[in-house]
């Protein structure tokens, strides 16, 4: 691959108002090209006070911060000015900077050349975005472990693992007369236990993407069964509209929350019944279907001072293929307060059994995949881990069956290549732009 490494520059941070903004300048004339708006030379390694100025007119007092090859983000001389944070100075200022010479950055080109430059790997770009997009202290503390190098670090263990029984064979192969054959029981041996490996990793994968995404959670029942009032409760203010009429609710509204570390999205569906009192709401109970299906987990409301019906329960059957609890709402005013068993009783006005649903919201997530582990792993990584699986399990197979040991060194190869892919040693065109579009222009 053929990378131009002319100079780039962008703002660092949003065009919008607050006490500092920053423009970064990234390229083998960053240097050059701030010096020719600065009011005085640049001194590397030193912080440096100044003037903005264009052709005399003095346009923000700044500091400039120059970073010097190859001891910067990307690897490449860096200058980072910071000025007050006035969308129309940053716009003069960036706009000067691509006057003197710099382009406008692609998004993530930051990031991309500090991967291009070996400053990072692949798995701790994709950190640097899990990081700026976490939505809640867990995530971005998995985010944080990956750009650190956790998730490098294992996979260049699993990597020399492997490498080390292949390079066995080869030698033996290549050197049949010096080096004798691998013990087929070896090449068993160490396969199953880098196989256990990655199967450890990837059992976590749900878990992993649930931090990384978060959770859907819609909630359901009949007209009037207090869906709206536990959403409001649930997120503690109210954002949805409660009155006692029934059908009030007309379409799905949604938001989100933290619930121990993860991020949920909360849905409010309309009353599901067999008939609406109009074409609106008959549209909306369709809705209410529609968010059942797309959910991860339902909550399954009825009315605790009513008690429940049959028409709960053929309500409650849409979700039987999924996660759901079952909730009997308005304790305060129910006569009956008995909790029957797998239920849990609420009161969304009192908050009764409010933090106890919490908790048991918070197990039934983690119970569909716990999330252990000091890295997390996104999609493109487990794809690639299970490449590695098959092919290691190839492997294996064939030193059970003392098979040829070329053709076992085939599978330890595609393996290598799978993981490979993980950490960018292995890469296309495609899977960058894949990776680095999805980055903000700045980054």
């Amino acid at each position: 691959m053929d990378y131009s490494f002319d100079t780039i520059c962008a703002t660092a941070t949003p065009l919008s108002l607050g006490s500092i903004g920053v423009i970064r300048i990234s390229g083998e004339y960053a240097f050059r090209i701030v010096e020719k708006i600065f009011s005085k030379k640049i001194t590397p390694k030193m912080i440096n006070h100044g003037w903005i100025v264009d052709e005399g007119k003095k346009i923000d007092e700044v500091i400039v911060l120059p970073f010097v090859a190859p001891h910067s983000y990307t690897g490449e001389n860096v200058a980072e000015i910071q000025t007050h944070g006035s969308p129309v100075v940053m716009n003069e200022i960036l706009n000067l900077v691509l006057k003197n010479g710099a382009r406008l950055a692609q998004r993530g080109e930051f990031t991309k050349r500090a991967f291009l430059n070996h400053k990072i790997d692949l798995s701790q770009a994709e950190a640097v975005l899990d990081l700026i997009n976490a939505k809640t202290s867990k995530s971005a503390h998995g985010a944080a472990n990956n750009l650190s190098g956790s998730l490098r670090e294992k996979i260049t263990k699993i990597k020399d693992d492997i490498s080390e029984i292949l390079g066995k064979i080869i030698a033996s192969l290549d050197f049949p007369d010096d080096v004798k054959e691998v013990e087929y029981s070896e090449i068993k041996d160490k396969t199953s236990d880098i196989i256990q490996e990655i199967e450890n990793i990837l059992k976590n994968a749900k878990g992993h993407n649930i931090l990384r995404q978060g959770i859907k959670i819609a909630v359901i029942g009949k007209p009037n069964a207090g869906k709206s009032s536990l959403f409001n409760a649930l997120l503690s203010y109210n954002r949805a509209i409660v009155t006692e009429i029934e059908g009030t609710t007309r379409d799905t509204i949604s938001e989100t929350l933290e619930i121990e570390g993860i991020c949920a999205t909360l849905i409010d569906t309309a009353g599901i019944r067999d008939k609406g009192c109009d074409k609106v709401e008959d549209i909306g109970i369709e809705q209410s279907k529609l968010a059942i299906n797309d959910a991860d987990m339902v909550l399954c409301l009825y009315d605790g001072k009513a008690g429940i019906t049959d028409e709960d329960k053929e309500i409650f059957k849409l979700a039987k293929d999924k996660k759901h609890l079952i909730i009997k709402t308005k304790e305060d005013i129910c006569e009956d307060k008995v909790q029957k068993e797998g239920e849990i009783s609420i009161s969304s006005k009192t908050l009764f059994g409010i933090e106890e649903l919490k908790k048991r919201i918070y197990e039934e997530i983690i119970s569909i995949n716990p999330c252990d582990g000091e890295f997390l792993t996104n999609q493109r990584h487990q794809e690639c881990l299970n490449k590695a699986l098959l092919a290691l399990k190839r492997a294996n197979k064939a030193a059970r069956e003392e098979e040829l040991q070329d053709l076992i060194s085939i599978d330890l190869k595609d393996a290598l290549l799978s993981l490979g892919e993980i950490s960018g040693e292995v890469i296309t065109d495609d899977i960058l732009t894949n990776i680095f579009e999805n980055f903000c222009i700045g980054k």
